[in-house]
């Protein structure tokens, strides 16, 4: 698939078909995240692949907005050691949408679940919730969740309206880009 036929594709998608991701996928999709830059290089990410059903569903109540992962066939949790990087987000941000991108390419959906600076509860951040759920050491940030699976859903590929060239300046704040 050509680059830009993945980006106008790239929706994300809640609802999959019951139907497990194979290893050779996921190991496709890990290393398109291992690819993605970092500053300095550091690479301080750690992804956790997340199958287990129990799991699954108790992700998919880490936050409001999270139920898609009770059905997702997978799951991706993107931590970083927030202790390797101070642009730990950016790092994280930049290989989850390596991730989402390769779904596209493979034939698969993914949609994103943020998790840092989200609740859970009024008590619990969501991040404690699944840093609890999954044994994530306390150094680890959890940026998001990313479900992932064969869509259920076919959504159509972004159009002309999606290019908003009133939000591009040119040279300086407010001065009209002219393609």
């Amino acid at each position: 698939m050509e680059f830009f036929e993945v980006l106008r594709k790239r929706r994300s998608i809640r609802r999959f078909q019951d139907k497990k991701v194979p290893g050779e996928l996921v190991e496709k999709l890990l290393k398109a995240a291992f690819l993605s830059p970092s500053s300095y290089n550091k690479r301080p990410w750690h992804f956790i692949v997340v199958d287990d059903k129990e799991k699954l569903r108790r992700l998919s109540k880490a936050k409001l907005g999270a139920s898609g992962l009770a059905t997702a066939p997978l799951a991706i949790v993107v931590t970083v050691d927030g202790e390797k990087s101070d642009v730990w987000i950016e790092d994280a941000s930049i290989a989850a949408e390596h991730i989402h991108l390769a779904a596209v390419a493979l034939g698969l959906g993914s949609f994103w679940v943020q998790i840092r600076n989200r609740m859970h509860n009024e008590e619990k951040s969501a991040e404690e919730y699944v840093r609890e759920l999954l044994d994530i050491p306390e150094n680890y940030r959890v940026l998001c969740i990313i479900g992932v699976g064969y869509p259920a859903e076919n959504k159509p590929p972004h159009g002309e309206e999606i290019f908003e060239w009133g939000k591009v300046s040119y040279n300086r704040f407010g001065m009209p880009f002219e393609k």
